[in-house]
């Protein structure tokens, strides 16, 4: 069976600290930030069969001398914008932690400076709130990350590679060792990944494999633990260093939207946390009011199968811009959806007002408005 080639392996400056600590037996903190494969989609038992999973109990038995805790903040369908602005509500908030694994290779898409921004938000909020955690980025494989070309990255671990190179983050890329072995004959994607997304428990094993290769190495070739030096000058301004992910209750006035909670008969997707939202009907005009400092604001819209569409105001109300965010997967299921509002010249307050409209997609079943997250970056 290959191992993972050196060559899917981006070193830079390594895990000092985290591999000091193993060497002192000391407790060790890990959280796992990315999208559904993170989550442990495609494992016939997620806390068990996923390469997260996984990856936790090899690490504690081979290092039995330090006691570990695992934290699993992987949420399906997200990106790493997303990921940026809930990277302090489920990930930092939740203690200290030495190493953070950050995948959304797969989940990220073909907008390169909206990349940028959400993987060098995530590194630059870490190392500002919390700058003992090393970082491990991971490019997991789906169709558009598996490539033939040796000397090609595929877009998307390109471009997380540059934020990586900048901030001398080490990486893994297992999508590139997943095509090795398909080129050498000994699987097919098929095999791994029946979606061709989702690993199946024998996909999960190899990425776990994988990692733990990653970090045996690291551990071996850890060199001393350095001061920590102050983050370089960012490759986008615009980036969510400064991203939050506030709750539905720090809207400021609310006409017709009441607090509730998805029930335990209604469907719910990629999302593991509290659904408490501000509801409406969305035939009455009902509307709600927040302020948030910063460049960009937004909120997380819980839709499913009734959800209609709503818009928003960033001038007082004086004029509004229309939100259809209604798609195949709503008819599913309810699941958080991003929307963010464009970036305004400066960071400032921003006074949003977000409104119903009445109108739905021709497909829902009603005009229901769900907020869920007022976000702010």
């Amino acid at each position: 069976m290959l191992q993972l080639d050196a060559r899917h392996i981006a070193m830079r400056g390594g895990l000092p600290r985290f591999a000091s600590k193993l060497s002192g037996g000391e407790d060790v903190a890990i959280a796992y930030l990315g999208g559904s494969i993170t989550e442990g989609a495609g494992a016939s038992v997620q806390h068990e069969t996923s390469w997260r999973a996984l990856n936790g109990k090899e690490l504690s038995a081979r290092y039995a001398a330090s006691r570990f805790a695992f934290l699993n903040a992987g949420v399906g369908g997200t990106t790493s914008t997303f990921g940026a602005h809930r990277l302090q509500a489920h990930v930092l908030s939740q203690g200290a932690f030495d190493l953070l694994f950050v995948e959304f290779a797969v989940n990220d898409g073909e907008d390169r400076e909206e990349s940028i921004r959400g993987m060098e938000g995530i590194v630059r909020q870490c190392r500002r709130l919390s700058p003992q955690t090393e970082l491990v980025f991971l490019y997991t494989a789906a169709d558009k990350n598996l490539s033939s070309e040796a000397d090609r990255l595929p877009f998307n671990i390109a471009v997380h590679e540059e934020v990586a190179a900048r901030y001398g983050i080490a990486s893994v890329n297992i999508a590139g060792g997943v095509q090795d072995r398909i080129g050498a004959g000994e699987t097919t994607w098929e095999a791994l990944a029946p979606d061709r997304v989702h690993p199946n428990d024998e996909g999960h094993a190899l990425y776990a494999r994988y990692v733990s290769e990653f970090l045996e190495r690291a551990y071996r070739e850890a060199g001393p633990v350095l001061p920590l030096s102050e983050p370089p000058t960012p490759l986008d301004e615009r980036n969510y260093e400064h991203a939050e992910m506030g709750d539905c209750d720090d809207a400021a006035s609310v006409d017709g939207f009441l607090p509730q909670e998805l029930g335990a008969e209604e469907p719910l997707m990629n999302w593991r946390f509290s659904t408490r939202h501000l509801a409406a009907e969305g035939s009455k005009g009902e509307q709600l009011a927040f302020a948030v400092k910063g460049r960009r604001a937004g909120i997380v819209l819980l839709h499913g199968p009734d959800s209609g569409d709503c818009e928003y105001s960033l001038d007082g109300g004086r004029s509004f811009t229309p939100v259809k965010a209604f798609d195949e997967w709503c008819l599913l299921a309810y699941r958080p959806i991003l929307v963010a509002f464009p970036f305004r010249p400066e960071d400032a307050e921003q006074r949003v007002i977000v409104r119903c409209t009445g109108t739905k997609d021709e497909r829902s079943k009603g005009t229901g408005i769900r907020v869920m997250k007022l976000l702010s970056s």
